[in-house]
Formats: structure tokens, sequence, C-alpha cells
């Protein structure tokens, strides 16, 4: 990533951070910056985030320290819609199939899906997917058995589904977190 573009993601994701205070309560914007500047990966990730319409924002630390950067678009990020679960999923489509997969498309982003509690607790931060839904991160033993979960929010409530892994829907893209 060159300086300008760079410059530009801080210039985004500093604007977002101070719009969006509650998300990330006793986190200093300067610290942020500052864990941010020494990884080129993680500017990296919130680049291909942000390209993929996920307005990424801090929504907290881990046990470790480190920050954690999600996708706080209102609605499923746009730039990843129409994908099935993973490669097992993709290969198994005999016809129509989509142009990906939500895990392999995450990792090569540097980034996770949302496991089904981390997908909960970004919903106590606001409204999210209340016209869309998201892939979240599916135990093996519901993988094993062809399924994986998604997660939107109606009627006031989060729901989490299941859904057979290799379906995609245009409403259905995923949401990531980096780890900084």
């Amino acid at each position: 990533m060159n300086a300008k573009d760079r410059d530009a993601l801080l210039h985004t994701l500093n604007a977002r951070f101070a719009k969006h205070m509650h998300r990330h309560q006793g986190i200093a914007w300067a610290d942020v910056r500052a864990r941010l500047e020494g990884h080129a990966a993680a500017l990296s990730a919130l680049h291909q985030m942000e390209r993929t319409g996920g307005e990424p924002d801090v929504i907290g630390q881990d046990a470790e320290g480190r920050y954690l950067y999600c996708d706080c678009a209102p609605e499923s990020p746009a730039g990843r819609r129409s994908l099935c679960y993973d490669r097992e999923a993709l290969d198994s489509r005999k016809e129509n199939k989509p142009q990906g997969n939500a895990l392999e498309h995450a990792h090569a982003m540097g980034i996770e899906l949302l496991g089904e509690a981390q997908y909960r607790d970004l919903q106590a931060l606001g409204e999210f997917d209340l016209k869309t839904s998201s892939w979240l991160l599916t135990p093996p033993a519901v993988r094993a058995l062809g399924g994986a979960l998604f997660g939107d929010r109606r009627y006031g409530r989060v729901f989490v589904y299941h859904n057979g892994a290799q379906s995609y829907y245009a409403a259905r893209g995923f949401r990531g977190l980096l780890r900084v």
C-alpha cells in the first residue's frame, strides 16, 4: 500500500473511530494508530475490509491486549456476498457455482469469520444485518453434517440459523474480525 492510500485509510478509520465511541470505550485512537503503523499486514487487511464495504471499526480488545477490528457496516459487506461457506461446499456444487467461498475469501484478506458469540457481541453494539445475513464460523460437528451457520437481526432479535454450506444468496455475505 502506498503512503497516500495508507494515510487515506488511517483518516477513514480515525473518523469512524471518533464517530462511534460507544463501540470502544476506554480505548484511545493514538494507541490504536501506533499499533497499526507497525503492522503493514493489518493495514492491508483493513484496506481489504474497507474496499469490500465492511466499514471496519475497533470493537474492543482481546485477552492479549490486541485491538479487535470488526466489519461494522449496517448490512453484510456488499463486496463479500453470494459466496458459499467453504471450499468443500463450493466443490460439491454441480451447477450454478458462486464465485467463491467465505472461508477462503476471509483467509485471503487476512481476517477471520466471526463466531456465534462474537456475532452476538457485535450485535450488542448496534443493529446489524437487518436486511442481509452473514456466514458465521461453524463448529466442526455442524460442518461435518453438511451445514453451516449464519446470523441476522429480525424483529428486534438476533437469530443464528443453519443452512447447507453449499448455499449462497445475494443478501448473505460474511463479517470479518482482525486482531491487531
